[in-house]
């Protein structure tokens, strides 16, 4: 096989051309896939951060449950020691006594109604937190559904399309290996300024078939001479006729 250098610059477009066809096909795939592949990825973002946040909901829920059984155990303990203290009430012998009793008699009783509003206000976050742990699961079972289906979705257009994506990105590999680096870097340049992927375009109906703009007859003439690779002065698309376009791929031995 000729080295790259030996190619004519007919050669080199016919290259670039057949380049640019394999390139194409690859980003139709591609955009059959369209936006699945981000969707999944933002999706399985989405669901991991709502599991993350039913996990933490779930973990405030038990630290309210046990706060509650705490306050629970604080009220039996509670209530014996004013059980306590009013058996002791029965057998006081003076005063001071008697208002010692009274003021733990009372403490007590505050400390029942302090865990009491503790228990209540607990309890209403604890009902707060329920309904949310609810919606969570609820969101997070939706958002499983549309991510079940839409990675479906995206492995079936994946295994649809894999030999074939397979065998264009070797057939573009195969193709590159013809082109000078130069010509390469050119062309990637171009196609990576354009969304549609297009580097190397046909002259069609007297307008680069690219960004359609007119092209001067003399322009014309130079691309149909093969001399040397001419770019759309509007857009910098690379230009060929439609003879090249059509050409079979040749090399020199």
């Amino acid at each position: 096989m000729a080295s790259v250098k030996d190619f004519s610059v007919e050669e080199k477009l016919v290259n670039l051309y057949r380049l640019q066809r394999v390139d194409s096909s690859i980003d139709e795939i591609e955009i059959l896939r369209g936006e699945l592949p981000m969707e999944v990825k933002d999706l399985e973002d989405e669901v991991q951060g709502l599991v993350n946040r039913q996990v933490r909901i779930e973990e405030e829920i038990n630290g309210i449950t046990e706060f509650i059984e705490t306050k629970k155990a604080s009220i039996k303990e509670s209530e014996a020691l004013l059980a306590k203290y009013e058996s002791q009430s029965e057998n006081v012998k003076n005063n001071r006594e008697f208002e010692a009793i009274n003021k733990e008699l009372e403490m007590q009783g505050l400390e029942i109604k302090l865990a009491e509003k503790h228990i209540r206000d607990a309890n209403e976050d604890l009902g707060e937190k329920i309904k949310a742990l609810d919606a969570a699961k609820k969101t997070i079972a939706s958002k499983d559904g549309v991510l079940t289906h839409k990675k479906s979705e995206l492995e079936k257009i994946i295994a649809d399309t894999e030999i074939e994506e397979k065998e264009l990105r070797t057939k573009s590999d195969e193709a590159r290996a013809h082109i000078d680096d130069r010509l390469i870097y050119s062309y990637d340049r171009i196609r990576n300024s354009y969304h549609n992927g297009l580097a190397v375009v046909t002259v069609e109906r007297d307008a680069c078939g690219g960004c359609f703009n007119s092209i001067p007859p003399q322009r014309q003439s130079e691309i149909r001479l093969h001399k040397k690779i001419i770019v759309c002065e509007n857009c910098g698309r690379i230009l060929v006729e439609s003879d090249v376009a059509n050409a079979p791929e040749k090399t020199k031995k």
